[in-house]
């Protein structure tokens, strides 16, 4: 047994082959678990090659154990992969989807580059053989191969293998590293697609166990596996701390005694982070460090990162800086500890550590310890701005049900862009900061999108009960504040339903459609109060008198005393709760506020341009027509040709094909993206009409100022979509997915002209929620 220190381009290069075994498990790597840690660390590493070339910064990705096989091919070594099969897998999946947009883009170079880990040369593959250097011998082989050998650019979704997990991996990587490069024509393209290459070939690192055939690979495999406990991040950094106390000539003795504090339980507890669980410990230097380099750090890459700071970046004795840790660690837990009481009023930065883990994330630790860094010195009114407007960007983009994973990227950068910024200037240049961001994944959500979503939102289904806890906590506190009270308690206290869920017995309304809107505002925001302690299935779901004179043992919570006031006389109803969900929701903009005249615009479309666009689309927008010929692109099928059916599919040779993608396989007989295969007679191939379309709609669409499906239609529109429905337009936001035309419009104008309450305030960006 050997093992060496590899890089991609030293383990993948040579003519070679790895076989994954028939016993080896299928792939089960996944976006959230692996896929997407692993593109960040790729990412901030081809970042840091970007702006700091001098640093040669790499990643290290784990180690393989890998067999020499006892049958060679001639010209070819093989190895059977004992461990690490899911790594190499995802390392050659995406190499190759970058290897294709390289392709695509014009750059043969490093695409070629690529392609050479991926796939042996020609002239050592076998007649009949596979060039892929990765072999998989179990049910993973089909998917891997097809996704692998497809000519780019790939078109997953017409893979036989589309829904298979590899082919899931080859579009994540395809889509996340196309953002990341953005337009082939733009300055810094080439300059990010050739640092990006260079990671992919020798900025990773991995630990390759090689065996001899002979050897027990299987004991070797449980050693690793099955034995032992693993180090955390926090043992390799205080194993790393002590070594340089001792090069230091320290009292190691008295520096583990007095300074390092992370052997109490407190530190040593497991804490869930997504689905993961590590050590409070581990998560504090984490994102102790993330405060320190204004970086979004993988936990995985915690001890390296750490160690590459105290050796280069630092400028500090390791004794000067175990001091501020020791100091900010207990700050740390400071917060950590009042946010887990359930009594007392908190501070602004306790509050944050409260609603944060109510909410299931880490998100603004980092910024909140580099804000209390020794030596920044900001005012309390000052915290409590960056606090508001950050948990203001947080909270807002949860309302809507948007994606946190690049929030983290946006504090590190926050952090890194205000490193040496006056304290007085914090506030306003962490605002501007915020409020500049205009694309989905990390835009700021305005006023008006917030109240359009949550007016008709089922808040009790849509979002996490601790989460939906807290939200209804901070319009309680906002009240309290008011009036001069307390915080209410943090005691889990239960979310009660005004009118019940199983209310069709006592609380009966007289047609179908008064029952239709009785129930769509069950869990609405306004129907939803916290009480002191649950109520008896019977009081709950009992008629209004009774659950009313119920409240007022609960009186204490000012949410249920308003509703008590606002009902006297009158029983709860539809309007009351219409009117309530409406105030609620103005207190959550008072209590997270935008700055004045912030709308929160987005530059780019939710999903990726043209996905949604189909043939029959073009032919209804008067860019193609049914009877057009289509004709091949590829070298080896010029000339050979197809014809456009008035549905939207291709006809070759009497046989009907739904996509451009499939009528292409047809020909080729391998996975072919058709929107580049086929062309018009004029030459215009299928993906230029598509973008034509799309570039027309987007155009059309940012001339509007209005929105409709909950997007700004006003009145009762608002909750039956359905009614104003007439065009062949549809929105889909999470809300409004389902809603479909009966018929199709001309144009976009047609539909909007179709639309009788169209709400002229509301912002343009919203639009880029249509869909055809």
């Amino acid at each position: 047994m050997e093992t060496f220190k590899r890089t991609p381009l030293q383990l993948f290069n040579l003519p070679q082959h790895f076989v994954i075994p028939l016993f080896q498990r299928p792939y089960v790597w996944t976006e959230s678990e692996q896929w997407e840690p692993l593109w960040q660390d790729i990412r901030r590493v081809a970042e840091l090659r970007l702006v700091q070339p001098h640093l040669n910064a790499t990643h290290f990705l784990g180690a393989v154990v890998i067999q020499s096989h006892e049958a060679q091919s001639r010209r070819l070594t093989t190895w059977n992969v004992i461990d690490g099969q899911q790594r190499l897998t995802t390392l050659q999946v995406l190499a190759d989807a970058t290897c294709a947009l390289l392709a695509s883009s014009g750059s043969a170079r490093l695409a070629g580059q690529l392609e050479r880990l991926t796939h042996n040369d020609d002239i050592y593959v076998e007649s009949g053989d596979s060039r892929l250097k990765v072999r998989h011998l179990n049910n993973d082989r089909t998917a891997f191969d097809e996704v692998m050998l497809a000519e780019p650019p790939v078109d997953h979704g017409d893979l036989e293998h589309h829904d298979h997990q590899i082919v899931a991996a080859h579009r994540y990587f395809s889509m996340v590293v196309e953002r990341w490069l953005g337009d082939p024509a733009s300055d810094d393209y080439d300059e990010k697609a050739r640092e990006l290459t260079g990671v992919l070939l020798d900025g990773l690192q991995l630990v390759s166990i090689e065996l001899e055939a002979s050897e027990n690979s299987q004991e070797i495999f449980e050693t690793l596996n099955a034995r032992g406990t693993p180090l955390t991040a926090a043992d390799l950094v205080r194993n790393f701390v002590f070594q340089r106390l001792q090069a230091e000539e320290a009292d190691t003795a008295r520096a583990y005694r007095e300074d390092w504090p992370f052997e109490s339980k407190f530190w040593t507890k497991e804490v869930s982070v997504g689905r993961n669980l590590v050590s409070r410990s581990s998560l504090f230097l984490n994102q102790w460090l993330a405060a320190r380099t204004g970086e979004e750090i993988s936990p995985q890459a915690t001890f390296t990162r750490f160690k590459a700071y105290v050796e280069h970046e630092a400028d500090q004795t390791m004794t000067e800086l175990l001091s501020v840790i020791k100091r900010q660690a207990q700050q740390y837990q400071g917060w950590t500890e009042a946010a887990s009481s359930p009594g007392g009023s908190l501070t602004s930065a306790e509050m944050a550590f409260y609603r944060m883990q109510a909410s299931g994330i880490e998100i603004l630790k980092p910024l909140l310890i580099w804000m209390y860094e020794p030596g920044r010195n900001l005012t309390r009114d000052a915290t409590d701005q960056i606090i508001s407007a950050a948990e203001s960007w947080v909270f807002r983009r949860q309302f809507l049900r948007l994606s946190g994973s690049d929030l983290g990227r946006i504090v590190a950068d926050l952090i890194a862009a205000n490193a040496n910024a006056p304290a007085e200037e914090l506030p306003d240049r962490v605002v501007r900061h915020l409020a500049r961001l205009n694309v989905t994944s990390t835009y700021w959500p305005g006023d008006e999108e917030v109240r359009q979503t949550l007016a008709t939102e089922s808040a009790y289904t849509r979002f996490p009960r601790s989460r939906l806890r807290m939200f209804l906590e901070a319009v309680e506190d906002r009240y309290r504040a008011q009036t001069g009270q307390p915080q209410i308690e943090r005691k889990g206290y239960p979310i009660e339903h005004l009118l019940p869920r199983a209310w069709r017995e006592t609380w009966p309304v007289e047609s179908p459609e008064a029952e239709e809107e009785r129930q769509s505002r069950v869990h609405r925001l306004g129907n939803l109060t916290l009480l002191t302690s649950s109520l008896n299935s019977k009081v709950s779901n009992g008629s209004w008198a009774t659950k009313r004179a119920a409240l007022l043992d609960h009186n204490t919570i000012t949410l249920s005393g308003r509703v008590i006031k606002r009902t006297e006389g009158q029983p709860w109803d539809e309007q009351l709760i219409n009117e309530r969900t409406n105030e609620l929701i103005e207190a959550l903009l008072h209590v997270w506020p935008v700055p004045a005249g912030h709308h929160g615009n987005v530059v780019d479309p939710q999903t990726k341009a043209g996905d949604w666009v189909e043939l029959r689309h073009l032919i209804g927008a008067g860019l193609l027509s049914p009877g057009d010929a289509l004709v091949a692109t590829h070298r080896d099928f010029k000339g050979r040709g197809a014809t456009l059916l008035p549905d939207g599919g291709i006809e070759i040779s009497g046989k009907r094909y739904a996509t451009p993608s499939a009528a292409g396989y047809a020909l080729r007989k391998k996975a072919t993206n058709g929107w580049y295969f086929w062309a018009t007679a004029d030459g215009r191939r299928l993906r230029d009409v598509r973008t034509d379309l799309t570039r027309a709609i987007s155009a059309e669409i940012t001339g509007y100022a209005g929105v409709a499906a909950g997007h700004g239609v006003v009145g009762s529109v608002i909750d039956t979509p359905r009614s104003w429905v007439g065009s062949g337009w549809w929105c889909s936001c999470g809300r409004c997915r389902a809603v479909r035309a009966a018929s199709r419009s001309s144009s976009l104008n047609a539909a909007v002209g179709a639309m009788s309450s169209w709400n002229t305030s509301a912002r343009p960006a919203a639009m880029r929620s249509w869909r055809s």
